[in-house]
């Protein structure tokens, strides 16, 4: 575990997987990060790379070749190494090695660097591409975030607020986990989402596209709250295990495929392309209170 710490927050996190462990409010004395209860779902905060979701047939096609990677790739599974930390932030680094290079033929490095400023953790996503040829990849986030927050409140005490008014249709995933082609109209003409279990009963709230780049917890019984900021990040994941006590707010640069998918990694939607020797660079942030 490493940990870094302002004046109000202190964040634990994993090398497996990079993965947050804890975000804690000092002075409200509040975690803010699922416990990660296996009875429901084991993780806290996966961070999922080199695709997000799920593949058809966890297979897709490059020049030629077939690969394999299950879903949210293996980056959530893998050691990081440390490679540079100070009081407030640190830098966690996963390079191509002869096991990715297996089912994913790129060359890549890829650094997350977390800290914390105030009240505010920023989580920076650095994708290198180290190769001599073009890389296609996504990268997304999966923290999930205690809800209810505070004690004596109950999960239909909370909403999630856009900063933006939404008309934003939901995207189905079919039981394969594959985007469904026919959209269910989720956020119609509001702004405002209330909390309740059954919202996931039928998997996550996938959006693509969203007005908004900033989402908020919020609720009539208690100040306390927090935001996540996620400028650059095409679509959105919302999602909660079935009768577990937690949101997961997900920015995303990539997307399952389609029930359509024709598994050719350079036409999956969401794709990113970074050049050889090129950069690509993402961050969202978190605000508590």
């Amino acid at each position: 575990m490493h940990t870094i710490e302002s004046d109000v927050i202190k964040v634990t996190i994993q090398t497996k997987g990079a993965e947050l462990d804890s975000i804690y409010n000092k002075q409200e004395q509040l975690e803010y990060l699922w416990s990660g209860d296996p009875a429901f779902w084991g993780k806290k905060s996966p961070v999922l790379f080199p695709i997000v979701g799920t593949l058809k047939g966890d297979t897709y096609f490059f020049n030629g070749k077939e690969y394999k990677l299950s879903r949210h790739g293996f980056a959530r599974d893998m050691e990081f190494a440390v490679t540079k930390q100070d009081e407030q932030s640190v830098t966690f680094t996963l390079e191509s090695n002869s096991t990715t290079l297996q089912n994913f033929p790129f060359h890549f490095r890829f650094d997350i660097v977390y800290s914390v400023s105030g009240g505010w953790l920023t989580v920076a996503y650095t994708v290198t591409n180290t190769g001599k040829e073009s890389m296609y990849f996504s990268v997304g986030a999966h923290p999930a975030f205690k809800v209810p927050l505070v004690a004596g409140t109950a999960y239909g005490d909370y909403s999630l607020v856009f900063n933006n008014v939404e008309n934003a249709p939901r995207w189905p995933i079919s039981k394969d986990g594959l985007i469904e082609t026919t959209p269910q109209l989720l956020l119609n003409n509001i702004d405002t989402l209330p909390l309740r279990k059954e919202l996931f009963l039928k998997d996550a709230l996938v959006f693509k596209g969203l007005q908004s780049d900033v989402i908020t917890l919020q609720s009539a019984v208690t100040a306390h709250g927090w935001s996540v900021s996620f400028p650059g990040f095409p679509y959105m994941g919302i999602w909660a295990a079935k009768n577990a006590d937690f949101v997961c707010i997900e920015p995303w640069c990539g997307i399952a495929d389609g029930v359509n998918s024709d598994q050719e990694l350079t036409d999956k939607e969401g794709i990113q392309e970074v050049e050889a020797n090129a950069v690509f660079e993402r961050a969202w942030t978190l605000h508590t209170w």
